[in-house]
């Protein structure tokens, strides 16, 4: 995708959070000079906006540290903010890398139900075929009825061939036969959905468990990615649901969905914090393209009001 068509996306998509962030410090910065009162507001407005306690008290000592009592603009809050963010953001901030000798590359897909995982491996197949990847797909997550028939559309609607929708029940059945026909099929990438459900995290911890042991049977290096999708609407709650995967499935890398739906985007910072696992993509909307690597330095920028418009 063009990269100012994608700013253009993610300007639209982050602009609940981006107008509460923004016309919050208009709002809060009435005179020049940074005083404490003017400080507890940007970080209840920090706080307000999902950074997390910690560290919105963070950034806020720091900026106090530099400027305290000291003349200041809205532009060079925002600068300031921007700069924090990025620097919590740039570590992780990391695209998906295909292992393009795998034959096929085994990508797990893992989220609670909800958090649009289906709609997530539509638009990371749409990625891959535009790229020349030939994919499979592995419909494994066979707790939820509908799930093999939406997966279906999608791979109808992209042309590729989907494995698991004659009602199978067995989910790690349903993985070993989409690795052996993506061998054969001579595939790119194998993206296999699993189950959701968090209610029993034994069941899903042994089930996840199952699917990896009966792909190493075939590949001894699979799954190379498991990638976990989070709802951003879901907030500080989504950090949650990340450990709980983290722990259960060894979560390689997040796809962070909805952005669009929340004014509290800044909970990614929060993840960056305290889990340091890599961002691959973000999304901003429900369309096949709005879906794209996510770059720390356009989403800080944005977020916080700052708007460059750069094409770098």
């Amino acid at each position: 995708m063009n990269k100012l068509n994608w700013i253009s996306r993610l300007k639209k998509g982050l602009s609940k959070s981006s107008s509460t962030i923004s016309e919050g410090i208009h709002n809060i910065l009435t005179k020049k000079r940074l005083d404490a009162s003017t400080l507890q507001s940007l970080e209840d407005l920090l706080i307000e906006a999902d950074l997390g306690l910690d560290l919105s008290i963070s950034i806020i000592e720091k900026l106090k540290s530099e400027k305290f009592e000291k003349n200041i603009s809205v532009e060079e809050i925002k600068i300031f903010l921007s700069k924090e963010i990025q620097q919590k953001l740039n570590p992780i901030s990391l695209p998906l890398e295909i292992n393009q000798s795998a034959k096929p590359h085994v990508i797990l897909v893992v989220g609670v139900n909800g958090s649009g995982k289906t709609t997530t491996i539509a638009k990371l197949s749409n990625k891959f075929v535009k790229q020349g990847y030939k994919v499979v797909f592995g419909a494994a997550d066979t707790f939820r009825a509908a799930a093999a028939e939406q997966l279906k559309v999608w791979a109808d609607r992209l042309g590729i061939e989907i494995i698991g929708i004659k009602g199978e029940k067995d989910s790690s059945g349903v993985a070993y036969d989409s690795l052996i026909r993506a061998q054969q099929q001579k595939a790119d990438i194998l993206i296999i959905d699993t189950a959701g459900r968090l209610q029993n995290k034994s069941g899903l911890m042994d089930e996840l468990a199952k699917i990896n042991r009966v792909l190493k049977k075939i590949n001894p290096s699979s799954p190379h990615s498991i990638l976990l999708t989070l709802d951003a609407t879901s907030g500080q709650n989504a950090i949650h649901q990340a450990e709980i995967f983290q722990k259960v499935s060894n979560v390689t890398g997040l796809i962070i969905t909805k952005l669009d739906g929340t004014a509290r985007a800044g909970f990614l910072v929060s993840i960056a914090d305290k889990l340091n696992i890599p961002v691959h993509a973000i999304g901003v909307g429900e369309d096949i393209d709005d879906l794209n690597d996510f770059n720390s330095n356009d989403f800080a920028d944005i977020m916080v009001g700052l708007d460059k418009n750069r094409s770098d």
